[in-house]
């Protein structure tokens, strides 16, 4: 029997606006191994990241079950939903929401600090996990001292310094140019070859969502197989 890292049955997620009830998603099947790398295409407003949401917990379908390492969010209190979601999954978004007053090194220490790592473990855990992608030059660098890049990767080792099972990212190339995209998604494929984190990526950039393990479509409410 697998073990999956996220299991996804039967997820619906309805939207009230006014009188009318707005259907999102319409019955998600999702299954991720241990490992896997999986990308979402869809359209606009297809759901993308409402699904996402659902996956870490942040927000629960109306209908269905989403687990994480066999433990449905929807059963666990906010506090343990919060201890969990900062153990066990990494995020990436569009916008690398660091905060500006912090170093580059405070950034990645803090989820490990916000779990209850010491000071010095954290801050020598975010400075080996810089020093992977390329930012050991970088660690005293607030936000604004970065290139849009160097932000980006400091995003993604934000994420996975917690060494997550699984990393959810939502178009995490979707702001840079085509060079620096290639070099973030090269951080994620090593991060994942040497830590074994599943990555769930919704993109819309076809050729990166084709170098994953699986492609799958949203429409209409449902993930398909892409082409």
């Amino acid at each position: 029997m697998n073990n999956f890292v996220i299991d996804c049955q039967d997820v619906c997620k309805s939207y009230q606006e006014g009188p009318l009830s707005v259907d999102v998603l319409k019955g998600v099947q999702l299954q991720v191994l241990e490992g896997e790398r999986i990308a979402i295409l869809g359209a606009s407003g297809s759901g993308k990241s409402t699904l996402l949401n659902i996956l870490g917990g942040l927000d629960v379908p109306t209908k269905g079950k989403a687990m994480l390492g066999g433990k449905d969010f929807a059963q666990l209190s906010e506090a343990n939903k919060g201890k969990f979601r900062n153990q066990q999954l990494g995020f990436i978004y569009q916008f690398h929401h660091l905060l500006p007053e912090f170093t580059a090194l405070e950034n990645v220490a803090m989820p490990l600090l916000i779990g209850g790592a010491k000071v010095a473990s954290a801050k020598a855990q975010a400075t080996a996990i810089l020093d992977s992608v390329g930012l050991s030059q970088r660690l005293a660098h607030k936000p604004g001292e970065l290139s849009g890049g160097e932000r980006q990767r400091a995003a993604v080792a934000r994420a996975l310094v917690t060494n997550p099972q699984c990393l959810l990212a939502d178009e995490p190339t979707g702001n840079l140019d085509p060079k620096i995209a290639e070099q973030v998604f090269q951080v994620l494929l090593d991060m994942n070859r040497h830590r074994n984190t599943s990555i769930v990526m919704v993109t819309h950039d076809h050729s990166l969502a084709k170098r994953m393990d699986r492609v799958l479509s949203l429409e209409e409410g449902r993930l398909v197989s892409w082409p």
